[in-house]
Protein backbone atom coordinates (compact mmCIF):
# COMPACT_ATOMS: atom_id res chain seq x y z
CA UNK A 1 0.00 0.00 0.00
CA UNK A 2 1.44 3.54 -0.82
CA UNK A 3 2.28 6.35 1.25
CA UNK A 4 -0.84 7.99 -0.04
CA UNK A 5 -3.46 5.19 0.16
CA UNK A 6 -2.57 4.81 3.68
CA UNK A 7 -3.13 8.30 4.81
CA UNK A 8 -5.96 8.24 2.69
CA UNK A 9 -7.54 5.31 4.43
CA UNK A 10 -6.65 6.78 7.85
CA UNK A 11 -8.61 9.85 7.09
CA UNK A 12 -11.18 8.43 5.20
CA UNK A 13 -12.26 5.50 8.39
CA UNK A 14 -11.99 7.70 11.09
CA UNK A 15 -14.50 10.19 9.34
CA UNK A 16 -16.49 7.04 8.71
CA UNK A 17 -16.06 6.28 12.32
CA UNK A 18 -17.79 9.65 13.68
CA UNK A 19 -20.73 8.88 10.85
CA UNK A 20 -21.17 4.93 12.13
CA UNK A 21 -21.20 6.41 15.71
CA UNK A 22 -23.98 8.50 15.28
CA UNK A 23 -26.34 6.77 13.30
CA UNK A 24 -25.74 3.55 15.37
CA UNK A 25 -27.80 5.18 17.97
CA UNK A 26 -30.41 5.82 15.58
CA UNK A 27 -30.52 2.24 13.95
CA UNK A 28 -29.63 -1.05 15.79
CA UNK A 29 -27.43 -3.19 13.73
CA UNK A 30 -29.33 -6.20 13.64
CA UNK A 31 -27.81 -8.96 14.57
CA UNK A 32 -28.33 -10.59 17.60
CA UNK A 33 -31.22 -9.74 19.68
CA UNK A 34 -31.91 -6.91 17.51
CA UNK A 35 -32.13 -9.00 14.66
CA UNK A 36 -35.24 -8.64 12.24
CA UNK A 37 -36.48 -9.92 9.43
CA UNK A 38 -36.33 -6.30 7.69
CA UNK A 39 -32.19 -7.00 7.66
CA UNK A 40 -32.99 -9.66 4.52
CA UNK A 41 -31.20 -13.23 3.83
CA UNK A 42 -29.36 -13.83 7.20
CA UNK A 43 -26.15 -16.97 7.85
CA UNK A 44 -26.31 -19.23 10.57
CA UNK A 45 -24.28 -17.74 13.39
CA UNK A 46 -21.39 -20.16 13.36
CA UNK A 47 -20.58 -19.99 9.73
CA UNK A 48 -21.23 -15.66 9.68
CA UNK A 49 -18.68 -15.18 12.20
CA UNK A 50 -16.11 -17.19 10.72
CA UNK A 51 -16.87 -15.70 7.32
CA UNK A 52 -17.09 -12.21 8.97
CA UNK A 53 -13.38 -12.32 11.12
CA UNK A 54 -10.96 -14.72 9.25
CA UNK A 55 -10.32 -12.03 6.61
CA UNK A 56 -8.38 -10.07 9.66
CA UNK A 57 -6.84 -13.33 10.66
CA UNK A 58 -5.39 -14.20 6.98
CA UNK A 59 -4.71 -10.92 6.22
CA UNK A 60 -2.07 -10.38 9.36
CA UNK A 61 -0.53 -13.83 8.83
CA UNK A 62 0.57 -12.82 5.38
CA UNK A 63 1.77 -9.67 6.24
CA UNK A 64 3.64 -11.11 8.76
CA UNK A 65 4.62 -13.95 6.81
CA UNK A 66 5.55 -11.78 3.83
CA UNK A 67 7.83 -9.81 5.67
CA UNK A 68 11.53 -9.84 7.19
CA UNK A 69 11.06 -9.14 10.67
CA UNK A 70 12.88 -11.74 13.17
CA UNK A 71 11.60 -12.73 16.18
CA UNK A 72 13.14 -10.25 18.30
CA UNK A 73 11.39 -7.47 16.86
CA UNK A 74 8.37 -5.53 18.36
CA UNK A 75 6.43 -6.47 15.17
CA UNK A 76 6.05 -10.07 15.87
CA UNK A 77 4.86 -9.64 19.36
CA UNK A 78 2.39 -7.54 17.28
CA UNK A 79 1.24 -9.63 15.19
CA UNK A 80 0.97 -13.00 17.10
CA UNK A 81 -1.46 -11.13 19.29
CA UNK A 82 -3.54 -9.59 16.68
CA UNK A 83 -3.42 -13.38 15.50
CA UNK A 84 -4.18 -15.07 19.19
CA UNK A 85 -7.37 -12.65 19.38
CA UNK A 86 -8.53 -13.21 15.91
CA UNK A 87 -7.80 -17.24 15.79
CA UNK A 88 -10.07 -17.07 18.80
CA UNK A 89 -12.71 -15.12 17.57
CA UNK A 90 -12.78 -16.53 13.81
CA UNK A 91 -12.60 -20.01 14.26
CA UNK A 92 -13.11 -20.96 18.32
CA UNK A 93 -15.53 -18.70 19.57
CA UNK A 94 -18.06 -19.11 16.60
CA UNK A 95 -17.99 -23.16 17.55
CA UNK A 96 -18.55 -22.75 21.23
CA UNK A 97 -21.76 -20.69 20.19
CA UNK A 98 -25.38 -22.01 21.05
CA UNK A 99 -28.54 -21.97 19.70
CA UNK A 100 -29.69 -21.38 16.75
CA UNK A 101 -29.24 -17.80 15.64
CA UNK A 102 -28.27 -15.95 12.63
CA UNK A 103 -27.05 -12.86 10.93
CA UNK A 104 -27.93 -10.69 8.44
CA UNK A 105 -26.01 -11.44 5.17
CA UNK A 106 -25.37 -7.37 4.71
CA UNK A 107 -23.81 -7.42 8.53
CA UNK A 108 -21.49 -10.03 7.37
CA UNK A 109 -20.75 -8.26 4.46
CA UNK A 110 -19.88 -4.73 6.13
CA UNK A 111 -17.81 -6.61 8.71
CA UNK A 112 -15.42 -8.27 5.98
CA UNK A 113 -14.97 -4.90 4.34
CA UNK A 114 -13.70 -3.37 7.54
CA UNK A 115 -11.55 -6.42 8.74
CA UNK A 116 -9.92 -5.79 5.38
CA UNK A 117 -9.66 -2.12 5.21
CA UNK A 118 -8.52 -2.64 8.91
CA UNK A 119 -5.85 -5.63 8.55
CA UNK A 120 -4.31 -3.98 5.23
CA UNK A 121 -3.87 -0.11 7.56
CA UNK A 122 -2.13 -2.60 10.20
CA UNK A 123 0.23 -4.67 8.53
CA UNK A 124 1.17 -1.47 6.35
CA UNK A 125 1.80 0.24 9.62
CA UNK A 126 3.53 -2.77 10.95
CA UNK A 127 5.58 -4.06 8.13
CA UNK A 128 6.31 -1.78 5.11
CA UNK A 129 4.98 1.98 5.74
CA UNK A 130 8.24 4.30 5.89
CA UNK A 131 7.90 5.36 9.70
CA UNK A 132 7.68 1.72 11.21
CA UNK A 133 11.34 1.23 10.29
CA UNK A 134 12.15 4.19 12.54
CA UNK A 135 9.30 3.49 15.32
CA UNK A 136 10.76 0.10 15.54
CA UNK A 137 14.24 0.03 14.46
CA UNK A 138 15.19 -0.45 18.62
CA UNK A 139 14.19 -3.73 17.91
CA UNK A 140 14.79 -4.77 21.71
CA UNK A 141 15.25 -1.61 22.60
CA UNK A 142 11.37 -0.89 21.99
CA UNK A 143 10.74 -2.79 25.36
CA UNK A 144 12.93 -0.80 27.35
CA UNK A 145 9.83 2.00 27.28
CA UNK A 146 6.55 2.16 29.64
CA UNK A 147 4.13 2.47 27.07
CA UNK A 148 4.50 -0.88 25.19
CA UNK A 149 4.06 -2.41 28.76
CA UNK A 150 1.13 -0.66 29.93
CA UNK A 151 -0.41 -1.71 26.75
CA UNK A 152 0.78 -5.49 26.64
CA UNK A 153 -0.95 -5.34 30.01
CA UNK A 154 -4.19 -3.97 29.13
CA UNK A 155 -4.70 -6.34 26.01
CA UNK A 156 -4.16 -9.21 28.29
CA UNK A 157 -6.32 -7.54 30.62
CA UNK A 158 -9.33 -6.54 27.84
CA UNK A 159 -8.87 -9.88 26.23
CA UNK A 160 -9.48 -11.83 29.20
CA UNK A 161 -12.41 -9.56 30.23
CA UNK A 162 -14.10 -10.14 26.74
CA UNK A 163 -12.96 -14.19 27.06
CA UNK A 164 -15.38 -14.40 30.22
CA UNK A 165 -17.71 -12.53 29.91
CA UNK A 166 -18.54 -14.87 26.75
CA UNK A 167 -18.41 -17.81 28.80
CA UNK A 168 -21.09 -16.21 31.04
CA UNK A 169 -23.56 -15.18 28.09
CA UNK A 170 -23.21 -18.64 26.28
CA UNK A 171 -24.25 -20.10 30.12
CA UNK A 172 -27.03 -18.31 30.77
CA UNK A 173 -29.25 -20.45 28.89
CA UNK A 174 -29.87 -24.09 29.70
CA UNK A 175 -30.29 -25.84 25.86
CA UNK A 176 -33.53 -25.03 24.20
CA UNK A 177 -34.40 -21.91 26.55
CA UNK A 178 -35.00 -19.26 24.40
CA UNK A 179 -35.58 -16.54 27.04
CA UNK A 180 -33.28 -13.12 27.87
CA UNK A 181 -31.54 -13.06 31.42
CA UNK A 182 -29.86 -10.18 33.07
CA UNK A 183 -25.99 -11.44 33.14
CA UNK A 184 -24.63 -10.61 36.83
CA UNK A 185 -20.84 -12.43 36.90
CA UNK A 186 -17.92 -10.83 36.30
CA UNK A 187 -17.87 -7.44 34.82
CA UNK A 188 -21.37 -7.87 34.25
CA UNK A 189 -21.84 -6.96 37.58
CA UNK A 190 -21.26 -3.44 36.88
CA UNK A 191 -22.08 -2.93 32.85
CA UNK A 192 -24.69 -4.97 30.62
CA UNK A 193 -21.95 -4.96 27.90
CA UNK A 194 -18.96 -6.15 29.75
CA UNK A 195 -17.89 -8.06 26.62
CA UNK A 196 -17.67 -4.94 25.12
CA UNK A 197 -15.69 -3.12 27.86
CA UNK A 198 -13.01 -6.00 27.30
CA UNK A 199 -12.80 -5.67 23.73
CA UNK A 200 -12.51 -1.43 24.31
CA UNK A 201 -9.89 -2.03 27.17
CA UNK A 202 -8.33 -4.68 25.01
CA UNK A 203 -7.56 -2.55 21.49
CA UNK A 204 -6.85 0.55 23.71
CA UNK A 205 -3.86 -1.89 24.84
CA UNK A 206 -3.13 -2.70 21.07
CA UNK A 207 -2.71 0.76 20.10
CA UNK A 208 -0.80 1.63 22.77
CA UNK A 209 1.41 -0.83 22.57
CA UNK A 210 2.17 -0.67 19.16
CA UNK A 211 2.04 3.28 18.89
CA UNK A 212 0.66 2.56 15.09
CA UNK A 213 -1.72 5.46 13.85
CA UNK A 214 -3.70 2.45 12.48
CA UNK A 215 -3.98 0.88 15.64
CA UNK A 216 -5.80 4.21 17.33
CA UNK A 217 -8.18 4.30 14.40
CA UNK A 218 -9.02 0.38 15.31
CA UNK A 219 -9.89 1.72 18.59
CA UNK A 220 -11.95 4.43 17.21
CA UNK A 221 -13.89 2.05 14.86
CA UNK A 222 -14.35 -0.13 17.96
CA UNK A 223 -15.85 2.32 20.31
CA UNK A 224 -17.93 3.49 17.25
CA UNK A 225 -19.52 0.27 17.06
CA UNK A 226 -19.59 -1.06 20.37
CA UNK A 227 -20.67 2.02 22.48
CA UNK A 228 -23.41 2.78 20.87
CA UNK A 229 -24.76 -1.28 20.71
CA UNK A 230 -24.27 -1.05 24.35
CA UNK A 231 -26.53 1.89 24.82
CA UNK A 232 -29.16 -0.07 22.71
CA UNK A 233 -28.35 -3.35 25.15
CA UNK A 234 -28.82 -1.43 28.27
CA UNK A 235 -32.28 0.27 26.73
CA UNK A 236 -33.64 -3.13 25.79
CA UNK A 237 -32.69 -4.81 29.39
CA UNK A 238 -34.48 -1.93 31.10
CA UNK A 239 -37.67 -2.22 29.23
CA UNK A 240 -37.55 -6.07 30.11
CA UNK A 241 -36.20 -6.25 33.46
CA UNK A 242 -37.34 -2.85 34.43
CA UNK A 243 -34.85 0.00 36.55
CA UNK A 244 -34.49 -1.07 39.46
CA UNK A 245 -32.23 -4.24 38.00
CA UNK A 246 -29.99 -1.73 36.24
CA UNK A 247 -30.00 0.61 39.21
CA UNK A 248 -25.98 -0.79 39.86
CA UNK A 249 -24.89 -1.06 36.32
CA UNK A 250 -24.06 0.95 33.65
CA UNK A 251 -23.74 0.56 29.81
CA UNK A 252 -19.97 0.06 29.38
CA UNK A 253 -18.05 1.47 31.24
CA UNK A 254 -18.12 0.91 34.84
CA UNK A 255 -19.08 4.26 37.10
CA UNK A 256 -19.21 6.18 34.39
CA UNK A 257 -21.77 5.16 31.06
Amino acid sequence: MSHDTYQFLLYAMSVAGAVVFVALYFVRAGYGMFRTSSWGISLPNKLAWMLMEAPAFVIMLWGWLSSDIDVFAPQFVFACLFLLHYFQRSFVFPLLMRGKSRMPVAIVAMGIVFNILNGMLLITSFFSYPSAEDLYAEGCGYWMHSFPWIGLALFIAGMSINLHSDYVIRHLRKPGDTKHYLPQKGFYRYVTSANYLGELIEWTGFALLTASPAAWVFVWWTAANLVPRADAIYRRYREEFGCEALKDKKRIIPYIY
